[in-house]
């Protein structure tokens, strides 16, 4: 979709800090993290929300969420992480995408208050992203 953030950064037409590219789907740093590594992964093709996305494409798309979710904590040495999907409401971007977000106890993460934070800069982010893309190979 010509207008849409995530299907740029998907065509790689917009920069994005990315730590997998996968036929199933894309990951990459959300440039608003809740906490540093906080990723988000969308699919390849342009659907809004999960209840958009095609049956027979859930197996892949998920098996990509679950190797970003698994590659974080190995990653940054997080204790877990945090994976969610707001469809339409809080949904910043209209692309379906979904926030693997690191996470350690006691990090302050209360309920659905996500504080957010920022990079010191690319350098970071690409320090970030390089971690977690070498943890998913």
């Amino acid at each position: 979709m010509a207008d849409c953030l995530f299907c740029a950064i998907v065509a790689g037409s917009l920069p994005a800090f990315k730590v997998v590219d996968s036929p199933d789907g894309v990951g990459f740093l959300d440039t608003r993290p809740v906490f540093k590594g906080h990723v988000l992964v969308v699919p390849r093709q342009h659907v809004v929300t999960l209840p958009d996305l095609p049956p027979s494409d859930l197996p892949g798309y998920f098996g990509l969420v679950q190797r970003v979710a698994a590659a974080v904590p190995a990653a940054l040495g997080s204790q877990g992480t945090f994976v969610a999907i707001n469809n339409v409401v809080s949904q910043s971007v209209p692309h379906l995408h979904t926030h693997v977000v690191p996470r350690t106890k006691g990090d302050g993460l209360k309920g659905f208050f996500w504080p957010r934070t920022r990079y010191a800069g690319d350098e970071e982010a690409t320090d970030y992203a390089a971690k977690i893309a070498s943890e998913l190979g």
